[in-house]
């Protein structure tokens, strides 16, 4: 890191559906009163790239406990290397920005990306391996999707990156700072908030119901996120409202394309559902990019 380096923590790395560009939105809808209790739980069970999560935790220091959880466990273990193990990852991952940017030809930056996708794929790698290469593949991919097949085998295409920062050692170290005081976990959504009670505040965002048959460009995990979980969702969301939590959830609107699809509308029926304007940055259609609406729905009002 250069002398003078602001270390300001966000997210390591690009996230299809992170709220980078709506945070400013969100916040708006964050419970008031989250800058006043030291005994609030954090919870995120879809963590992503954790934009809402480095925001939360920066925003209001006086949270001093968040729990994490994703599905996928190799993002996990990323997570967890950056809170556990920040300088080798850094060494890990400048020696990897050392080794693409010595590459002549586009043709050697793909030969260099697949081979280091199947190293990843082959899940014979140490956690730190598996960290490092996670952001590289990251970081060098197309449009930094994360999808995978069937085997849950990661499957996305080179993207063509000439001069990638591969080692963003600033933001790594601010991340593991920040992360010192969250638990970090892998598994089902609702595992989440096992050991979770008194005051608490979840932010949930879950893949997005598919506006169409063919939006759907990638699958975070092999499980895929039916309309059946999304149900199941739901349910949880009634059981944290008698529980006394406050939650926040994001998800695609339906409205978009189909103004009698309800389907969000009436499964919060009772909850606050307002619609936010959003960027689609990535659809194969280019008549579907640009401003559309998607939902926030809460428990609360204030």
């Amino acid at each position: 890191m250069k002398d003078g380096e602001t270390m300001v923590a966000k997210p390591f790395v690009k996230w299809v559906g992170g709220k980078g560009q709506l945070l400013a939105q969100y916040d708006a809808l964050l419970p008031k009163g989250l800058s006043k209790y030291d005994d609030l739980t954090y919870v995120e069970p879809f963590v992503g790239g954790g934009a809402m999560l480095f925001h939360v935790l920066s925003r209001f220091p006086a949270i001093q406990r968040a729990v994490i959880n994703d599905i996928n466990r190799n993002l996990i273990a990323t997570y967890q290397s950056v809170k556990e193990a920040p300088l080798e990852l850094i060494a890990s991952l400048a020696d990897l920005q050392e080794q693409y940017r010595s590459c002549k030809s586009d043709a050697e930056r793909c030969k260099m990306f697949l081979a280091k996708r199947d190293i990843y794929n082959s899940g014979l790698c140490r956690k730190i391996e598996t960290a490092s290469l996670f952001i590289f593949l990251n970081r060098t991919c197309f449009n930094g999707l994360y999808r995978v097949n069937g085997k849950g085998k990661y499957n996305v295409s080179f993207g063509k990156h000439i001069n990638p920062l591969i080692c963003d050692e600033a933001t790594i170290l601010a991340d593991s700072v920040l992360l010192r005081k969250v638990e970090i976990r892998s598994g089902d959504f609702e595992e989440a908030f096992n050991d979770v009670a008194g005051r608490a505040f979840a932010y949930l965002d879950p893949p997005y119901r598919p506006l169409t048959q063919t939006a759907s460009f990638t699958e975070y995990s092999k499980e895929g996120f039916s309309d059946s979980e999304q149900c199941r969702l739901a349910k949880l969301c009634v059981d944290l409202d008698k529980k006394g939590f406050l939650w926040l959830m994001s998800n695609s609107d339906p409205h978009n394309v189909d103004i009698e699809d309800n389907f969000f509308d009436n499964l919060y029926d009772g909850f606050e559902i307002k619609r936010v304007f959003a960027n689609r940055m990535i659809n194969s259609n280019a008549s579907c990019r640009g401003k559309i609406t998607e939902l926030a729905i809460r428990n609360y009002k204030e």
